[in-house]
Parts: C-alpha cells; sequence; structure tokens
C-alpha cells in the first residue's frame, strides 16, 4: 500500500491502515477539478454569512484551496500542526472503524469525487464532503476534542447482528446512486432492501444510537440559536442544496439533547429536521450522559448480553481490571447479576489493554469461560482476599478445591498458579484435572488440560473490539473499487475542452481560443452547464461583454430545456456577477 505517512499515522493500528488507499490524485479530471471548484466557489461564498466562524477560518488553516482538489499529502503537512491527519478510504467503511480513525486523531476522506449530475448532493462520501466539510471545522481546539473523543466512545459500541447488514445495504445503495448508467430498477431494488431493513432492526443497539448522535452533530448539526443558528455539520458545509435549504422554515429546528440518538436519519434524502447546539461545549455534555448509558460503563447482565446479541467481537472487563475477548455464547445468571459466562472460537485475557502472557488466543482457541462473583456463604469476594484470607480458604497452590460459587457454579480441582494485577489482586487461578459445573450440569472438564479461571465479583464494562488489539487478526477487509461507470475520462473530447479551460485560467496555456470552446460546446455538448459557467467567468473577467452575453444566451437555454439545472446555473451567474461587477 502506497501513501505517505506521518507520526500520527504511524501510530494506527494495522487493522485500521487496511482501510488506507492511495489518493491517486492524478485519476482526477478536469471535470472533476471543475465539479470541486464549483462546488467550493458556492459554498464560501454563501457559507461565510451562515456557517460557524471556525469554517472559514479552518479552510485557511488546513490549507484546502477553492480552486483545487486538496491533495492528501499536502493537507496533512499543514494538519499536523493541529495534532490531526487525513488519509484517502475507499467509500463508506464500518461505522465503529470510522469512529476509531477519528480516536486517532484521524480523518478518513473518501478520495472519490461526486458526478457532475449530483453536484448539489450525493449520498456517498466523497472528497468534497469529507476534505470540505469535516477537514476546517477541526481547526476549532473544542470541537476536535469533541470529535477526537466521539471516535473514543463510538468505537467501543456495540453492534447488533443486523447493523452489519443495514450498512452493507446504504452503502450499496449509496454508490449505485452515484454511479452513471446505474438502471433505475437497481436503484429502486436497492431503496427497498434499506427501508425493509430499516424497519426490522429490532431493539436499535448502541452503534444505531451513537450514529444518530454523528449524524445529528457531526454531520448535520446546527449551533447557536434555534431561531438562528449557523451551520458546523460536514453534511451540510460539503452540499450546496442542504446548506440552503436547513436555513429555511421548511427544515424544523430542534434543540439538541440526548433524543437525537433515538431520531433515525435517511442518507439519501434531505433531511426534514436538524438538532441545534446552544455550543460545543454541549456536545461532549450529551455525549458523556450517553456514554453512561452505554454497556462500556455499565457492565452487567445487560451489558455481556449485548455482546451474544450482537455476535460480533467484544470484551468485558471484570471488577478485578481482567479483560476477556471473544465472541460470547451464552452466560448464565442468578437473581439478574452473571455468574458464568462462555465464549467460542479464539478468545484472549488481557490486563490494562495489554495481553496475559499465556493467555492469547493459541491457548483459548476453542473458547474460554469462567464462574463470576462471590464463593457461597463467603462475604469477602476472592479479589479482596489478601494472602492469609487465601491461605484460610485453601485457595494457594498445590491444594485440591472445591469452589462453590453463588448460584450454583463449582469449581473442583488442583491449584497449580495465580496471576495478580498490579494492586497485588488475583485475577486469574490456573487448576489442572478440573470440574466446573452448574447446578450439576458439567460445563467444563479436563484431564491434562489447563483450566484458567477468571476471578471478579462484578463485569463492569462490556464493549466492542478487543481489548488488546495485538492478540486477534484483525485484517479482513478487502479495498473495494466504487462502482463507478465514467462516460467522460481524462481522454474524452469534453474532459479536453475543461482541461483547455482550466489551463487558461491558470495561465498555463493562454493561446487558447475561448470562443472556439465555446462553440464546440454548443454543437457537440449543448447539455453541459458548467463549462460554460467558467466561460462566462472568464469572460466577464477580461470585460468581453458581447461575449459573456452570448454564454449567457446558451444558458438560459438550457434552463429551459432543463428546468432542474436553474438555480445552479443561476448561482454559477451569480458568483461571477457578485465578483466582477461593481
Amino acid at each position: 500500500m502506497n501513501y505517505e505517512s506521518n507520526p500520527i499515522l504511524d501510530k494506527l493500528p494495522k487493522h485500521l491502515k487496511q482501510f488506507i488507499k492511495p489518493q491517486n490524485y492524478e485519476v482526477y479530471s478536469a471535470i472533476d477539478q471543475a465539479v470541486w471548484r464549483y462546488v467550493m466557489r458556492k459554498n464560501v461564498d454563501y457559507l461565510s454569512s451562515v456557517a460557524h466562524e471556525a469554517y472559514v477560518q479552518g479552510l485557511q488553516k488546513t490549507g484546502i484551496s477553492t480552486d483545487h482538489i486538496p491533495n492528501m499529502y499536502g493537507m496533512n503537512r499543514i494538519l499536523k500542526d493541529l495534532g490531526w491527519a487525513a488519509v484517502a478510504v475507499d467509500g463508506f467503511i464500518p461505522p465503529a472503524a470510522f469512529m476509531e480513525f477519528q480516536a486517532y486523531n484521524v480523518l478518513v476522506i473518501a478520495s472519490d469525487i461526486r458526478q457532475l449530475e449530483h453536484i448539489a448532493y450525493t449520498p456517498a462520501p466523497d472528497i468534497i464532503h469529507e476534505g470540505a466539510g469535516h477537514a476546517p471545522i477541526i481547526a476549532n481546539p473544542e470541537y476536535a476534542a469533541y470529535l477526537r473523543r466521539f471516535g473514543e466512545i463510538g468505537c467501543k459500541a456495540v453492534s447488533s447482528a443486523k447493523d452489519f447488514e443495514l450498512y452493507e445495504a446504504v452503502r450499496h445503495l449509496s454508490i449505485i446512486k452515484e454511479a452513471k448508467s446505474t438502471n433505475p430498477r437497481d436503484i429502486l431494488k436497492a431503496e427497498e432492501k434499506v427501508a425493509k431493513l430499516q424497519q426490522n432492526m429490532g431493539e436499535p443497539s448502541e452503534m444505531a444510537l451513537i450514529r444518530n448522535l454523528h449524524w445529528w452533530t457531526v454531520e448535520y448539526g446546527l449551533i447557536g440559536s434555534v431561531y438562528s443558528p449557523k451551520i458546523y455539520g460536514a453534511g451540510l458545509l460539503s452540499s450546496i442544496g442542504e446548506s440552503a435549504l436547513c436555513m429555511t422554515d421548511k427544515v424544523k429546528k430542534i434543540p439538541y439533547s440526548m433524543e437525537a440518538a433515538h431520531t433515525s436519519f435517511d442518507i439519501t434524502k434531505p433531511q426534514p429536521q436538524l438538532f441545534v447546539t446552544p455550543d460545543f461545549a454541549f456536545l461532549s455534555q450529551v455525549l458523556e450522559d450517553f456514554a453512561n448509558t452505554m454497556a462500556l460503563r455499565t457492565g452487567g447482565l445487560n451489558g455481556i448480553q449485548k455482546l451474544i446479541d450482537s455476535k460480533e467481537l467484544g470484551t468485558i472487563e471484570l471488577s478485578t481490571g481482567l479483560q476477556v475477548s471473544g465472541n460470547f455464547e451464552y452466560v448464565i445468571e442468578h437473581n439478574g447479576e452473571p455468574i458464568y459466562f462462555q465464549t467460542k472460537g479464539k478468545s484472549a485475557l488481557a490486563y490494562h489493554e495489554k495481553g496475559l502472557v499465556g493467555q492469547d488466543t493459541n491457548q483459548h482457541a476453542n473458547g474460554f469461560g469462567s464462574p463470576i462473583g462471590r464463593l457461597k456463604g463467603i462475604n469477602i469476594a476472592i479479589e479482596e482476599m489478601g494472602p492469609r484470607d487465601l491461605k484460610a480458604y485453601d485457595i494457594c497452590e498445590g491444594k485440591e478445591v472445591s469452589l462453590q460459587f453463588e448460584g450454583g457454579i463449582n469449581v473442583c480441582g488442583k491449584i497449580i498458579t495465580g496471576t495478580r494485577n498490579l494492586q497485588g489482586q488475583i485475577i486469574v487461578i490456573t487448576f489442572e484435572n478440573c470440574k466446573v459445573t452448574h447446578n450439576g450440569k458439567v460445563l467444563f472438564e479436563s484431564n491434562q488440560e489447563l483450566y484458567n479461571m477468571a476471578i471478579g465479583e462484578k463485569i463492569i464494562s462490556a464493549y466492542n473490539g478487543p481489548a488488546d488489539l495485538q492478540s486477534f487478526d484483525l485484517i479482513d477487509h478487502e479495498l473495494s473499487k466504487t462502482i463507478t461507470i465514467p462516460e467522460e475520462n481524462k481522454n474524452s473530447e469534453l474532459n479536453k475542452l475543461y482541461q483547455q479551460v482550466r489551463d487558461f485560467r491558470e495561465g498555463r496555456n493562454t493561446t487558447i481560443s475561448r470562443n472556439k470552446v465555446f462553440e464546440v460546446i454548443k454543437e457537440k455538448f449543448p447539455n453541459d452547464w458548467l463549462l460554460s459557467i467558467e466561460l462566462y467567468e472568464l469572460a466577464v473577467n477580461n470585460g468581453d461583454d458581447t461575449f459573456a452575453k452570448s454564454i449567457k444566451k446558451h444558458m438560459e437555454n438550457i434552463k429551459q430545456d432543463q428546468p432542474e439545472l436553474g438555480h445552479l446555473i443561476d448561482d454559477g451567474i451569480s458568483l461571477t456577477d457578485k465578483q466582477f461587477i461593481k
């Protein structure tokens, strides 16, 4: 994988690096550059009055140009001064990975750019949305801190088994809606699948809820008063359509609160309502309030049950600090408390996110199970026992014991050794010739195989992913090319015309006849409007009123034939007139 790294990117774990792809800047066509330039000129002109002040300041601080699609390498040289970095990824990536990148102060930027036909809005992630939307606003330190914190918490949210299926369906829909020449029937079929999945999701998972918070803040957030808010969400900052629509009464404004977590969204359509936060600090307050409801902080029976339902790799942390990672299969409960848990497949034990020696996936290739809680009839938990207490209950090396736990779990065997944490607490006891039963039912039995029993009275945390990232092979992603069918590639006649105009404007070739370019446009590409906008800009800039009027007349004809382009053409003309006509 060829991409230019830096100290921030060097710290990324391998499983995140698998999503990075080269930007391949040379692939962008002159038409792509024109699309970027139009959207950015329009946005900077409009957003300077309706966006949070950090946006315009951030454009300058992050080195994002109005005239050129940003080069990732150039952005990173500037972002490093803000403590951030950016990487190119292939469109949608899993939500947990997206948020984990944020936790490492890394912006993920979909390097594709929207087609001219979708210049006002696209449901697919693209460099306009990511680069011009997300990057500038992180120049605000308070917002950047929120974004990083959101990543730290969000990547720990537990998904449901249905979340990934919906993610794949939405990703597919966004790609084919952006791709040229997609059969409308295919789009309708994909939309129906998304709608069907959304209607049958059941109880929303933590990931679904926190994605809602992310959507209504990072993507589509407003700030200030509900009566006169400013824009800070990247989805709005990068959409010339929705940034204008959201300022009208057609979009309901709601004070931001935890209610946003329970408000779903449709990525393929303009949003009917938006949430307004009074300031960036309040975003962090709501985030922490939400985190207090997550299994990450509540643990317990409900937390481990969420991991079981997710069918994904997750971790529980016990009150001793011992962390058990794996795919959780079942839990046995007693009086509303978990008293035994079991994983299946590769599992590993860790402490403070560092794998315990001899307790990795090789040792626990077929799962890990253990009782938790207190011993029956004993008021002190094993983890709280000092050396004298342990000896008094025969919990020491070389002893044959029968440990009766509350709830009917019994562990019989010979103690071989124990593992302690830094505070001196026993966190693992290793047995040989061990049998584990629950009310007489055998849960585990060994002869020569050793049994490792986790020590902990309670489950204090449960979250997505492994405790120690090095303990599991998480490399399972293959980069896939976004489905696009470019009809006008870099070698097409239309693209060459765009390139000629671009070269003229930037002084690389001033011998080009703009009149000839215009005549070819009218004859061969009568429906193309964006190049006519650029020619109009040059004509007005050079004081060629006759040429400007001719171009304007041609664009009026386009508007008559394609009225849906009217606002785009009018905005392009207005931008030029505002800039050059005094």
